[in-house]
This record gives C-alpha cells, structure tokens and sequence, in this order.
C-alpha cells in the first residue's frame, strides 16, 4: 500500500521534528508554496476578477483556485523533500490545514453564486468553516480517528444492512460535498445562459437555466441518497407518496411550478413587459418557476403566483406592439377658430418629447360642452415602461402655452343666480 494523501499525525513525532533544524527548510518551502499560489492567481486572475467568480473571488485569497493550487504545490514539496531523506513535520500540518481552507472556501463561494440574496449564506459559511476546522485541529491531535473508531461501535439493523453511525457521518459529508458540486455546476450554467440576453431570448433561456437546474439537483439528491447509503428502490413507494401529497396539500405549489414553465415556454409574458394584474401594474422583472416580480413605476414591487397568470386575465403592453395611446382633454371658448387652431395643437403635441410621429397626434372635437368646445387630443408613446404621467404633463403644458400665446381662451365654468 501506498502512502495516502493525508496520513494519520503522530502529534509526538511532529512536535520532535519541529525541534530540528529541518523544521526551518520545511517552514520555508511552505511559505515559498503559499507565495508562488499568490502569485499564479494573481497572473491568472488579471487585474481585476471575473464578476461573481468561484475560482478567484472577490480578492485573491478568498476564491477556490488559491487554497487548491497551495495543496498542490505543498503536497508536491512534500513528495520532494521525503524523497531528499528530509524528515517532515510542517506539513504534516500543513497539509490539513490547506484541505480544510480549500472546503471552506468551496462551499462558500458556491453557496454565495447559487443564493446570492440568501441571508442564511452567513450562517453556513460560518457553520461550515467551525465543522472544518474542528476536524483539522481533531486530526492533527489524533482525536479523530479515535472517534472515528468509536462511533463505528454504534450501529443498528436498518432493513436488511447493518448501519453504523460513522457510515451516517460520512455519508452526510459526501452528501454535502455532492450537492456542492451540483450548486456549483448549475451556477455556473445559469450564468453563461443568461450572460448578455435581453428580453425574448432573456425568458428562453431563464427556462432553460431553471430546468438544468431542477435537472441537476435531482441528479446530486439522487447521487447524495446513495451516498449515505438509502436504496434507492424505496423511493418508488417514497414518489408515489410524493404524489399523493401533490394531489392535495402541495397542489397550489405544484401549479405555480408548472405554471412558471408554461409562461416561458409559452413566452406570453416575458422580463421587460409593462403588464396589469389585479390592478397592479408595472414592470416583469423576473420570472422565477414558482413566482413573477412585477415592479411599478413608484418602485414598489409584487410576488405574483405564476398560476394567477396563467387563470387570470392579464393585459400585456408590450406582447405583440409597445405601443400605447393616452389621451387628454382640453376646453376651449365657442369662438375659436377650430380650422386653424386644431392643426396647430397637432403640431405641437408632435413636438413633445416621447410623442411618436407615426402614428401621429389625432385632435377630435369630442362634445359641445356647457362652458365650452371638449377638444380630446390622443397620442402615441413607445415606452410605456418609463410612465404616462410624465408624458401626459408635458402634453398639456405644450398646449396650455400655445393657448395663452395665441390668446385663446380656456373658459371656466360659469353660472348665473337669478334672485326671486
């Protein structure tokens, strides 16, 4: 047999040969490892990190590729210096330590790709970093085998397998590992997806990027089941109890999963859309599998449930055409000239910023009102995303200053009391 990666520590025989000179040229070539990894990602990282990058993270340090490229260079240096007759002690200890850094780093930054908003992040970052290091420190003090051996004692008759409790612990810890790397994988994907899509092709490929991750982590639950050790022939009886609860407790959460399939794959709604539901309208900015955010102007935001859109009606502003008409009024007095004032207020509504030229402004003489002539001027806008109101304002201070300017008048109501 070989000799392993990571070997059982005699603390003893470790804290003897750190007393030698030999310790010296081992903490040096360490060292020595730690700065070239330094120095590798560094080159390799550029002058600035890849956005949301696993490998090299915010700093260079707290990525994956440095704690991984040390545990190469060190076990590397070992080799060499066992193979030089040099006794080794340093990285008896360095060793665990680089492994441990390198799992920590690992799950935190997947877990902080994959749940980027998730506040529960913090919280296993730092229940995974104190698991890692208590392992370390148990492993350099010869603590861990022992209780390694230990809880191989405590096993119990699951079926027809015998299951130890230290089987459950490994098992768990390969079934984190595993999940991990699924997390990692379907980040990764979801981010090439969706990197520079806008609009219609945004949604296709959300729902290509929301199925590849229900795929794999699928995948990892199946392979992290095994892991521990469960048949997975029991879960025929596990998914038909599944559906059961599907049928009646979980049928809500069921349709709104399916229902978020159908609208991207249906692209009937899509990110970027200015729609009404429930007499809430906005923008779509995303489209999860199980909810929709919609934004309003005013910067309040909506969870619709997907199945509210598929059962209820919806008016999309932007399915088939952006465009949008909005209206406003205007009185004038009985003895305006209407052949001369009615083109005119074209004209100036067209010059109105956001107003579109094709189809142009349309002013109607609408009613023979009390006071006055109803004059009702429709336009056209193309980005209903950016509001009415604003446009609507500019409209009619355009035509309240062409009317004082031409002296026209905007009657007011008027009444006469006639006393008895």
């Amino acid at each position: 047999m070989g000799e392993h990666f990571l070997p059982g520590v005699d603390l003893g025989a470790v804290l003897g040969t750190l007393r030698q000179p030999s310790a010296w040229i081992e903490l040096g070539v360490a060292l020595s490892c730690l700065g070239l990894s330094w120095v590798v990602v560094r080159l390799m990282r550029g002058a600035q990190a890849p956005e949301r990058s696993i490998w090299f993270g915010r700093k260079i340090v707290d990525g994956v590729l440095f704690p991984v490229m040390a545990l190469v260079l060190a076990y590397a240096a070992k080799r060499l210096l066992i193979a030089l007759a040099v006794p080794v002690a340093v990285f008896k200890i360095v060793l665990p330590v680089l492994i441990s850094f390198a799992i920590i780093r690992l799950s935190v930054r997947v877990l902080h790709a994959a749940f980027p908003e998730s506040k529960l992040v913090k919280v296993a970052e730092r229940t995974i970093s104190w698991i890692a290091w208590l392992a370390m420190v148990a492993w350099i003090t010869g603590i861990l085998p022992l209780l390694l051996e230990e809880l191989d004692q405590i096993h119990w008759k699951l079926g027809g397998s015998n299951v130890s409790m230290r089987t459950l612990l490994e098992g768990a810890l390969s079934a984190g590992f595993v999940l991990v790397l699924v997390l990692w994988v379907s980040a990764a994907v979801e981010d090439r997806l969706l990197r520079g899509a806008t609009g219609e092709q945004l949604s296709l490929r959300k729902v290509a990027a929301n199925a590849v991750r229900a795929v794999l982590v699928f995948l990892g639950l199946l392979l992290a089941l095994s892991a521990v050790g469960i048949d997975l022939t029991a879960l025929s009886v596990l998914g038909g109890a599944i559906g059961v609860g599907l049928g009646f407790g979980l049928q809500k959460l069921a349709a709104n999963y399916v229902s978020g399939f159908v609208i991207l794959a249906e692209r009937s709604l899509r990110i970027g859309d200015m729609v009404k539901v429930d007499n809430f309208e906005g923008r779509i900015t995303d489209i999860a599998t199980r909810y929709t955010v919609i934004r309003a102007l005013n910067g309040r935001e909506a969870i619709v449930p997907n199945e509210m859109l598929i059962t209820q009606r919806v008016e999309n502003s932007s399915l088939a055409d952006p465009r949008v008409l909005v209206s406003t009024l205007v009185q004038v007095g009985y003895g305006t000239d209407l052949d001369t004032c009615m083109p005119a207020l074209i004209g100036v509504v067209a010059s109105v910023p956001r107003v579109m030229s094709e189809p142009g402004p349309v002013v109607q003489l609408s009613n023979f009102a009390a006071d006055g002539l109803e004059l009702t001027i429709n336009f056209w806008i193309l980005d209903p995303e950016n509001g009415q109101g604003g446009v609507r304002s500019d409209v009619n201070l355009a035509i309240w200053k062409y009317l004082k300017a031409q002296g026209i008048e905007v009657p007011y109501p008027q009444r006469v009391v006639h006393q008895a």
